[in-house]
């Protein structure tokens, strides 16, 4: 139930925030104007890696605090302080996330994540298997033939947490 603001209102009256997420990845050298407008007003962003340029995270930065993991083609010093897999806690949520799904080594939901978000795959995804939402916001950065870029943005204080993909009109 939320209130007239839009806030989430618990079973006992409490109000808690919507809190966003804006959700990027595979930007590959890439940010665009457009990915910068869909993300403004977040409240913090996660980048799936595959990052490409520090310059891009800086960038991000400027909009919200940002957590990045390390893709398969982020490479040199400022990408090795990057890791492989982080666990973000927003909004009462426990968020995991890594680039390449198949390097999933953990059952989500046993580990008591609410979300799992990834990147490489290029193609979005927004499923909920066994209660855990799993999300890919698809490909920020240059494109393949036949795909939109698009990010998204996950809203995580709402039971259960849910998230929008957002196509960028380029």
């Amino acid at each position: 139930m939320t209130d007239e603001r839009g806030r989430e209102t618990a079973s006992g009256g409490s109000v808690r925030e919507r809190a966003v997420v804006g959700v990027i990845s595979d930007t590959h050298g890439l940010l665009r104007e457009e990915a910068v407008r869909a993300l403004a007003g977040v409240g913090s962003i996660v980048h799936a890696g595959d990052v490409d340029s520090p310059e891009i995270l800086e960038r991000l930065e400027r909009i919200a605090p940002v957590r990045a993991v390390r893709g398969n083609v982020d490479h040199g010093s400022w990408a090795a302080e990057l890791p492989t897999t982080c666990v973000v806690e927003v909004g009462g949520r426990r968020l995991y996330v890594l680039h390449d799904p198949d390097d999933l080594d953990l059952d989500p939901a046993a580990a008591g994540f609410d979300v799992v978000i990834h990147g490489h795959t290029h193609r979005t995804r927004n499923e909920r298997i066994d209660g855990v939402l799993y999300l890919n916001p698809g490909c920020a950065g240059p494109q393949r033939p036949g795909r939109s870029a698009s990010v998204a943005h996950l809203f995580v204080g709402v039971d259960p947490p849910e998230a929008e993909i957002l196509e960028l009109e380029v």
